[in-house]
Order: structure tokens, then sequence, then C-alpha cells
């Protein structure tokens, strides 16, 4: 984290605490009536979002709002002057998380500056929740990873399929590995990332740019949990010959949002603190294999489905927000499929947000994913991806196997995240929507898989057709029943290597020419056998450009 961050953002998200005060204290959140007489001015943003937060604002051509100032410093001095503690304040719902007791909450609320408040836990002794995800990990191999190999998966390991599935090993010979975008992986811990030779990599060469536990309010976000670590893997870890996730030259915040010491409304209030901090940071993608439903540890705080309509609990309230501000929010569907809940959780529930769930090898959907639709009958998920026997890096640094809509969801992220990389230009729902026109039921989706598993091919040659880029290029004769293909380029004063790959209509990479370029010269190459009789997708890429291209060879 770079001084001028920490010069001139943490005072909104974080207040010290007071140990005086009783530990058994209920959480609350209260709402401000409103943002009156703020010293902050949308006219000097700089005052409390971070360049690179502008920047993605100004490129997704997002204007400023009132939402995007921070709280009433004076709210926040009233409040405090009844002995209460404020933990957090929030900009996006113009409130605060405060510590007291119920009749100090009167108090509170009693004040003129505060609309309402609602509680967000209050403990039942004995009564502990859910792990956010029951994590079981098997070191054995699946016999379907090995029916399914159809290139040379060494450098993955074991992440090899899940990557491949979704075309996420086509991206990365494409070059596109998360280079220059930002993720924030919001979940319970990070333990062993610190020191794993998978992570290794993100601090060597300064990934990491920031890490909060929200829970504790404090820096550390080593020592518990586990299950983060899990999902991090997904996305970042890269231990060549071991184990690749997607998107793992991708620069990491790390979030703990989740308390497993307990269940309880007061998770979503940190998951919604560690968005708009991850928005002021300047993140691109956030990822979140977290939901809330009804298994808060107090039954009287649960949700209900009905509750599931994209505009009811607070985190998924964040996330929406989250999302207008240009982040793309990815976030696991769940795993209620085969409960009696079924339904998604939120935030999955958001109608902006990029919802996950899970197949299994052979690309069926897995029994525990969630089920569509949202309450008000929107279609969910969107996409899907491997979650049954996905592989892992767990706290030791050892790869292995575990279940869940958890690991479905940052495998895709790590995909969008590289997508998003080879596509600048693209706004954040338009990455949503390329992803899911790409995918297996892009024609019919329905609320088992949504769209269904999206292909980073098929959704850059999407791209490139809509963007009027595909006829930079000419490649001919085609179709073809010789070895020997012509490539053209328009009129363009351009001299330098040119990488054609070419892939078979499952996404495997078949065969790849590098040629140089002279101005004025045609160019040819010869297909190598692997290059039978079928169609084909040929990837060109010179200088900063790719484009994506269709033959046929006949026999």
């Amino acid at each position: 984290m770079n001084r001028l961050f920490a010069a001139f953002f943490i005072p909104f998200f974080f207040i010290s605490l007071h140990p005086a005060l009783a530990q058994n204290s209920d959480k609350h959140f209260v709402y401000f009536k409103d943002k009156a007489n703020s010293p902050y001015s949308l006219s000097k943003p700089e005052q409390f979002l971070s360049p690179a937060a502008l920047k993605r604002r100004q490129k997704q051509k997002i204007t400023l709002n009132q939402r995007d100032l921070p709280v009433n410093p004076s709210y926040v001095t009233g409040l405090k002057a009844l002995g209460v503690e404020v933990r957090y304040k929030s900009k996006w719902l113009n409130g605060a998380v405060i510590v007291c007791d119920s009749a100090k909450l009167m108090q509170v609320l009693a004040l003129p500056f505060v609309k309402n408040g609602q509680t967000l836990n209050r403990e039942i002794p004995g009564k502990k929740g859910d792990d956010p995800e029951q994590i079981e990990v098997l070191i054995s191999g699946s016999s379907a990873l090995n029916a399914r190999k159809t290139a040379d998966p060494a450098q993955y390991g074991e992440s090899y399929l899940q990557a491949e599935m979704i075309g996420a090993t086509q991206m990365h010979d494409a070059g596109f590995h998360g280079e220059g975008m930002t993720v924030a992986v919001f979940d319970n811990g990070f333990p062993g990332v610190d020191r794993t030779i998978p992570f290794a990599h993100l601090y060597q060469n300064n990934q990491v740019k920031g890490a909060y536990n929200f829970v504790a309010n404090n820096k550390n976000v080593y020592s518990r949990g586990g299950h983060g670590t899990n999902t991090l893997s997904n996305i970042a870890a890269y231990q060549p010959g071991k184990f690749i996730g997607t998107a793992y030259k991708a620069n990491i915040y790390l979030f703990v949002t989740e308390d497993d010491d307990g269940e309880n409304p007061i998770e979503e209030a940190y998951w919604l603190i560690a968005a708009e901090y991850a928005d002021s940071a300047g993140v691109d993608v956030i990822n979140s294999s977290l939901g809330y439903s009804n298994k808060f540890d107090n039954p009287s705080l649960e949700h209900t489905y009905a509750d599931m309509d994209g505009n009811t609990t607070i985190v998924t309230k964040a996330a929406d927000i989250a999302a207008s501000t240009g982040m793309l929010v990815v976030n696991s569907a769940g795993n209620e499929g085969d409960k009696t809940w079924r339904y998604i959780i939120a935030p999955a529930d958001g109608d902006s947000v990029l919802t996950v769930g899970a197949v299994d090898a052979q690309t069926n959907k897995a029994s525990f994913s969630s089920f569509g639709p949202t309450s008000d009958n929107r279609i969910k998920p969107n996409l899907a991806a491997m979650g049954v026997q996905a592989a892992v890096v767990n706290s030791f640094g050892e790869v292995g196997k575990s279940n869940g809509t958890s690991f479905s969801g940052p495998i895709l992220a790590g995909l969008a995240t590289g997508f998003w990389q080879a596509n600048p230009q693209l706004t954040n729902m338009q990455v949503i929507e390329y992803l899911q026109r790409s995918a297996t039921q892009a024609n019919n989706p329905d609320n088992n898989l949504g769209y269904g598993i999206p292909n980073f091919m098929k959704a850059q040659e999407l791209v490139s057709k809509d963007f009027g880029l595909v006829n930079t290029l000419t490649l001919y004769p085609n179709p073809t029943n010789t070895n020997v293909l012509h490539l053209g380029f328009a009129e363009m004063a351009y001299a330098g290597p040119v990488d054609i790959k070419i892939y078979d209509r499952t996404g495997r990479l078949v065969d790849q020419v590098l040629l140089q370029r002279e101005l004025g010269q045609p160019m040819e190459f010869k297909l190598s056998s692997a290059v039978v009789s079928g169609l084909y997708i040929v990837q060109v890429a010179w200088a900063e450009n790719v484009e994506t291209l269709r033959f046929v060879k006949l026999p």
C-alpha cells in the first residue's frame, strides 16, 4: 500500500477500538438521514478516491454522485459523544457500524441525524454458525481428469482441466495472465499465503497491494481461516508442474470479511466496507466465495427466499453498488442445491453480480450448486465452471481437491480478469455479456447453469466481430485442402513478429507458427500434420493486437 493511499483513505474506513467497551455488546448498523453540510465535494474527488478508482470510472464513463461522498464527520462525532464505539463508516449506505447495548441504541436512534437502524448480531450462547464452505481436501487423483486431457497439461498439474474447460489455457497462451489488473478476494483468512511456494511470486513481484481483516479490525489476514487460501489459489497460485491459477499475474488485495466464530449479518456489513475499500483502492474485480441466507446464529435475523430479490440484503446492495462504480463483482452461487433452501444466496442474487455455479469434469451440474431464479424471477446463476473435485492449494502449499461453488467462482473470476485485460475497452457489464454469449447455453439459458460454461476464445471472437476488428486480416485459401495458408494484412505499416496459433473447435492448441512480417512481402505458412480436416480458429497476435479468424480444412 503506497503512502498516498494510507494517508488519505484509511481514516474513512478504520476507527481505533476502545478496549474498555464491553466485548459482548451487539453490533448495529445505523443509517444517517443525509450528507448535508459535508466538508467533502464531488469537485475534489481526489480527497476520498484514489487515482486508480477515478480512472476506472472515467474509462467506463461513470459519473460521481452523492453516494461517493464519505459520511458527514459531524454525525460520527455525535455518535461518539454518546459513548458508543464506531467500528466502521459506510459512504454507500450512508451509515455506520456501531457497538453498543440496547439501551444505548435507543439513544442513538433518537439523534436528529439518524434515520433508522438494524441489529447485525445478537449472539445466542452455545450456538456457532456454519463455515462458509465445508472443505474436504482429497489428495487422490481423478479418473475423469485423466480421461479429458487433450493437450500437454504438465505445467498446470492438477489445475489443468478446470483451466482448459473455460479456455484459460488458451488465454495464457495468448499472453493474458492478469497483468495490470487488480483483484480483491473476500474470504475468511489466508494462512500460508505469505510463506508457501505457490504464492511466493505474489510477494516477489509486489503483487499483493494490501490486506485487511475487517472482522478483527487489523491487518492480520494470515492467522485464521484457510478457505480464503483455497479460493485465492484458483486465481493467483503459480507453481509450474503442480498448479497454475487463472490470473496469477494480477495484483491482489486480501480481505477477511467472514467470521468463523459465528454467522451473523454483521459479516454482510464487513463485506460492504471491504467493497468500499476496494473501490477507493482502484480494484477491478472482486471475488467473493461467500453468501448469506438462513444459517445465522440467531433465527430472528435470518433471510428468507423472498429477500433474494436483488434489493433487500445489505450484502447484495453493496455488491450492486460496487458494480455501479465499474468493478466486476464475481460471487459463488452457493452450495444449497441439494438442501432445503435450494436457491442462490446473497449477494448472488444481485442483478449486476456475475454469479457462478458449479459443474463436474463432464460439465454436468453439481448436485450441490444452488439453483435460480431470484425471488423476482431473474435467471441465476449467470455462468458455471468446475467446482466438483476442483484443484486447490491449501495452507501448507499442498495441492488437493475440493467441492464447492467457492472454487468455480474464483476459477471463472480469473478468466474474467484476463479477458478484461485482453479487452480493456469493455465495461464490467460488457465483460459479463461477452462471457455469457460465449457460453455453452448462450441460446437457451436456464436456472441450473445460467448461460453455461464460458470460453475465452469464443468470447474473443465475439468481441472482434462486434468491434469490427476481424477485417484487419485475411486468411486464404479458405476453405482449403492444401497445407499452405496465406495471411494477408490490410495496408498497415507494421514490420515485426507475428505469432499464429491454431485451435480446433474444442479449444485445443494444435499448431503454432512464428512469422516475421516485412513490409510489402507476402506471408505464408505451412500447417502441421496435426491439422486434419475440420473447423479451426486461428489466433493472430502482433504488436499489441490479437485477432481471431476461422478456416476450414478440407479432407
